[in-house]
């Protein structure tokens, strides 16, 4: 009994740190949750729909871009290769993941995958850093505690959509480049990935008016290169 009680108050304390480390992150996608449930709203779509979206789609890039598409009267095709393009990056993501979760059940692994966001997988890499062994434990309560104020924050936006005519005036979208620096500002000390910032944003600048449509890829792809560059001389 002593022992079960120990792994009991154990497994919370990592439940509850999972929570805390999660919580600067949750708070800073809050506009960016307001700003996609009031889009969602000002575009047509019901509140239903529009709480629903981000219940089964949690994904706030490819929502906000998916929006954007169906307000233009976008083909379908155009709106599933956009949502491809944005959630990409998640394949890195699940490779990294997928050395850790051999041994999970397939429900679990099914769960791991829909809540792993570049938030929860930033939180729990750096536990896993930090305690030197991954948990599920951990990496399932930040991924939920990111998806319960996701759909908190869209139902907000909801709420108050038809309330703000000039969504673009409150500047709600800083949100979105505001989660990812604070996801990667401690990482900033590793020259690789210093270079990688440094180079992708000064070509995102550089390339915007030669390549309107995708300056951005090119930029992101050029700062990875240049870090996947700098970390193979470092090792040698």
């Amino acid at each position: 009994m002593p022992t079960s009680n120990c792994s009991t108050r154990s497994a919370s304390g990592l439940a509850l740190r999972a929570v805390a480390d999660t919580l600067p992150l949750c708070i800073a996608v809050i506009p960016w949750g307001i700003l996609t449930g009031a889009l969602a709203i000002q575009i047509g779509m019901s509140p239903l729909q529009a709480q629903l979206m981000s219940l089964l789609v949690f994904a706030g890039a490819a929502q906000l871009s998916g929006m954007t598409l169906i307000a233009s009267a976008a083909p379908l095709g155009a709106i599933f290769a956009s949502t491809f393009v944005i959630s990409s990056r998640h394949l890195l993501y699940s490779v990294v993941f997928r050395q850790h979760v051999t041994q999970l059940s397939r429900s679990l692994k099914v769960i791991m995958a829909f809540i792993l966001t570049d938030e929860m997988f930033a939180v729990s890499e750096a536990h896993t850093k930090r305690s030197g062994q991954f948990s599920a434990l951990f990496a399932l309560v930040s991924g939920f505690s990111f998806y319960v104020i996701w759909n908190v924050a869209t139902l907000i936006g909801i709420l108050i959509g038809d309330t703000f005519k000039d969504l673009d005036s409150l500047g709600l979208d800083f949100a979105i480049a505001a989660t990812f620096i604070a996801m990667t500002f401690g990482e900033l000390r590793r020259f690789p990935v210093f270079i990688a910032v440094l180079a992708s944003g000064c070509l995102s600048v550089l390339l915007k008016p030669i390549f309107t449509d995708s300056y951005i890829v090119i930029a992101a792809l050029a700062g990875m290169l240049a870090a996947y560059v700098l970390g193979q001389e470092g090792e040698t």
